[in-house]
């Protein structure tokens, strides 16, 4: 005599299953909805957007909160609220392309050193080491002396210095995988150490790089918003949260807050928020390994 199993619909998908065990809590769930929804903002931007970033309008300049301005106006007289809206598109452009850049470069060195190991590997974790005894600001700022204000240069520069934080990690992570059985059986049988690395090594290595992306997300989102900051990033009039901190200094002694506290704020917000993510990813990835 069989018995009957419920079948829950939980367990018929086994998408749902892996999405509720990604959760990490409440806060998690809420970084991740803070996420989605600051990606939604500067998708849609446009759409949001009461007034237009850049339009100057003198005779209301540091204009207070209202039903015209809900964060009031700078001291240009531009809206607060529009070019906070215009601002996540650079905010979230800039790091996104840092990441990938950064990423892509970081699998690169970190599996080829792990893979040919030798003179390879010696060469490319001294490298990496170089590019570590170098601050990322330092090389944006000396970048931008060269090829000149704007996101260009930033990027490259702090892709370049992220990228050894993705090769070290990856590097440590496929010597481990390569010194494994699976491994040296593959190569018996013939196949080639490019099939071995894209089917067998590289998907074992996405999960634990993808949560240190998303922490390098934050951190690369704080450090290109100090760069505009600073006027070595996005130049004005372009709607940028650091910019906009920069630009709402002279407010600050006219006893006018929001010109600077708004950007301040969803800097913050937003690193917290891939910092939750990204510390969660990971928690999930060791719970995995273990």
């Amino acid at each position: 005599m069989t018995t009957a199993t419920t079948v829950t619909p939980l367990q018929r998908r086994p998408g749902l299953r892996r999405l509720r065990a990604l959760g990490q809590g409440p806060l998690f769930l809420a970084a991740v909805l803070l996420l989605v929804t600051l990606v939604a903002i500067a998708v849609f931007a446009p759409l949001l957007a009461p007034y237009d970033p850049e339009a100057l309008d003198l005779s209301a300049s540091l204009v207070g909160t209202s039903g015209n301005h809900l964060l009031g106006t700078d001291q240009s007289g531009r809206d607060i609220l529009s070019r906070l809206l215009y601002g996540a598109r650079t905010g979230l452009l800039g790091p996104l392309l840092v990441v990938a850049l950064s990423t892509v470069l970081g699998i690169l060195l970190g599996g080829v050193a792990a893979w040919r190991g030798g003179w390879a590997d010696a060469l490319l974790s001294r490298s990496m080491d170089l590019v570590f005894a170098i601050p990322g600001l330092l090389l944006a700022i000396m970048l931008v002396a060269v090829v000149g204000p704007g996101m260009t240069a930033p990027v490259i520069a702090m892709a370049i210095a992220y990228a050894p934080y993705v090769g070290r990690l990856v590097r440590g992570i496929a010597r481990q995988e390569k010194a494994r059985p699976y491994i040296e059986s593959y190569l018996v049988q013939g196949w080639s150490g490019w099939t071995i690395c894209v089917r067998h090594l590289l998907p074992n290595i996405i999960p634990t790089v993808l949560a240190q992306s998303a922490m390098n997300f934050g951190y690369a989102l704080m450090d290109l918003a100090a760069l505009s900051f600073l006027g070595f990033g996005v130049q004005p009039p372009t709607a940028d949260w650091g910019a906009m901190i920069n630009e709402g200094q002279s407010a600050l002694q006219q006893s006018a807050m929001l010109p600077a506290l708004a950007p301040s704020v969803c800097i913050v917000l937003a690193v917290v928020a891939f910092s939750i993510v990204g510390e969660g990813l990971a928690d999930r990835v060791a719970k995995r390994e273990r």
